[in-house]
């Protein structure tokens, strides 16, 4: 037996998330497929980040076991078989107990905003044609670092055992005409990003003040923050492994 682990990229607004979700078409599903397809044998694969309808993934990963060795291009092949929104960047070979999800250190966002209509942006960033307070960005994006504790931030019915979360970085940055939030964390909570996006938003425009947005945070109830930030502007940019991961 055998464990590997491929590196995939994808366009969230052709699929139902990334996660399985019984016959729906989600990227999982799709990679399962042409690997079970190409190895000759059912594959499950596990994947490191679940992202929703819409999200986007420069990187993300999955990892699957094989019992029989193969001598061809898994990466070229599967690649040909997978849909148009997937691609798949590289294949590693991994140690026989790694996995994708538990052994991944930091994950990094960037939430994509447009202030000018752009028809080459749709479905890509957010359309956000309204006067903001940039100054007032970079104070809640600060803000957030100072807490570890994110139960405002995860939706209902999240299942999670803990929503303690490290953020390391947080900041927003002009990237040519858009404005980008960045956010890197050892772990994320499900819709978390978005409702720390939408959130901050709401400040930025004057409907919140800092000290309210800070009761947002210590209230631990998600009823208290926004969530209406869309998943296609918000991209899976980045997931950290320890070196000894791959082989």
């Amino acid at each position: 037996m055998a464990r590997y682990a491929i590196e995939v990229m994808y366009d969230g607004t052709k699929f139902h998330g990334s996660q399985l979700q019984h016959d729906l078409p989600t990227v999982q599903l799709a990679i399962n497929k042409a690997l079970t397809t190409l190895l000759r044998t059912p594959i499950a694969s596990y994947g490191a980040s679940r992202t929703d309808e819409g999200v986007h993934a420069l990187c993300n990963f999955y990892h699957f076991d094989i019992e029989q060795p193969f001598e061809f291009d898994l990466v070229y092949r599967c690649n040909a078989l997978l849909p148009e929104g997937i691609s798949i960047r590289k294949l590693y070979a991994t140690r026989p107990d790694f996995n994708a999800r538990f052994e991944a250190t930091a994950r990094r966002y960037r939430y994509r905003i447009y202030t000018r209509k752009n028809p080459f942006l749709l479905n890509r960033a957010m359309y956000l044609p309204l006067r903001i307070d940039r100054s007032v960005l970079e104070e809640t994006a600060e803000i957030l670092k100072e807490y570890t504790h994110f139960e405002s931030f995860a939706k209902r019915n999240s299942q999670s055992a803990t929503f303690t979360c490290r953020i390391t970085h947080s900041y927003w940055e002009d990237f040519g005409e858009e404005l980008h939030y960045v956010v890197e964390a050892n772990r994320f909570l499900r819709g978390m990003v978005r409702g720390l996006v939408a959130t901050q938003l709401e400040v930025a425009k004057g409907k919140m003040t800092v000290d309210e947005f800070r009761k947002v945070i210590e209230a631990n109830d998600c009823t208290k923050a926004f969530f209406d930030a869309p998943g296609h502007g918000l991209y899976l940019e980045h997931i950290a492994y320890p070196a000894n991961c791959f082989l």
